[in-house]
């Protein structure tokens, strides 16, 4: 018998033979549950760690876990788990943030300057038999242009080293960066203490925030009125800060010209092909976060983590 019970809640990946083999070292025998709540409930209860994607973790799953030590995400939120029910049970909660920071920053880059160059206008000119420029215009410099951050982390950080490559101006909101960050910015970054702030003055917003009671929401109708009419909103972070049903208002109504999501609200949608025909919107399915090698790392650094806490090892990433 193992020392050890290791449940995987939801499997998303191609195998777990990793998580497999790195858990053989310590004498785990890891268990990967399938179906609904209940059924993953009847394997978790007796579980001395949880390995977790997307099942919701809520209060009530964890009032009923009896023997749990860790409970380690996959991925960069932790929206899907109950922190301060896991504090209050004594459950360390762990992440993996640092995992896919080069594919997201490379992928909301790419979403980016499809939108600033309009490469979708043209796609379609020449898909429609036409050769002119009339429906990519007008088009600025990209050295003329701002875009605006909300949110700076790590992935927002390698975002804009890449914008500065490219002469780009970045105006960042983030009331969490310290006052020394600041200073230390390079130059062609402009920090603003209010969102409205950055709204009216940006050509193109990118999204970076975790996903928080404060920031669900955050870009609704209201905010997507301050936008010049010729911005671009781009989401790579978390589907629920924007309001879809206000930015396809937006989109139909003209005062955005265009907006890439990487990530909606819900997810799965209902309709996707239905929500990308709406004119000016782009939508890719939450792939920014893809490369095999992030998935690779994703995996080793979460099961890393169930074994440094199952083994009385301080945890790299507790984020509760």
């Amino acid at each position: 018998m193992s020392t050890y019970r290791v449940v995987v809640t939801d499997q998303v990946f191609p195998t777990v033979d990793l998580e497999r083999e790195l858990l053989h070292e310590i004498d785990a025998e890891l268990v990967v549950a399938h179906g609904d709540r209940e059924k993953v409930l009847e394997l978790a209860r007796d579980a001395d760690a949880l390995l977790n994607t997307y099942l919701p973790v809520d209060a009530g799953f964890i009032a009923q876990l009896r023997s749990c030590k860790i409970i380690a995400r996959y991925g960069i939120g932790v929206d899907n788990i109950d922190r301060d029910a896991a504090r209050a049970a004594g459950i360390p909660v762990t992440n993996v943030p640092d995992y896919s920071v080069e594919e997201v920053a490379a992928h909301t880059l790419a979403l980016l300057l499809m939108l600033l160059r309009r490469i979708p206008e043209g796609l379609e000119t020449v898909r429609t038999g036409a050769w002119t420029i009339d429906h990519v215009r007008p088009l600025a410099r990209l050295s003329e242009l701002h875009v605006g951050l909300v949110g700076f982390g790590r992935i927002a950080q390698r975002l804009a080293r890449s914008l500065e490559a490219l002469d780009i101006t970045c105006v960042v909101f983030d009331p969490y960066v310290s006052t020394e960050a600041r200073a230390c910015a390079p130059a062609h970054i402009r920090f603003v203490d209010e969102l409205d702030a950055l709204l009216e003055s940006v050509d193109a917003m990118s999204l970076h925030c975790p996903l928080t009671p404060q920031t669900r929401g955050l870009i609704g109708a209201d905010q997507l009125s301050k936008l010049p009419s010729h911005a671009v909103l781009v989401n790579t972070s978390r589907g629920p800060l924007v309001d879809t049903d206000a930015l396809i208002g937006a989109l139909l109504a003209g005062s955005l010209r265009g907006a890439a999501l990487d990530v909606v609200d819900p997810e799965p949608p209902a309709d996707p092909a239905g929500l990308a025909a709406t004119p000016g919107l782009h939508v890719t399915p939450h792939t920014a976060f893809y490369s095999e090698s992030a998935l690779r790392e994703a995996q080793r650094k979460a099961t890393s983590q169930v074994i440094q806490g199952l083994t009385g090892q301080p945890l790299d990433y507790q984020v509760n």
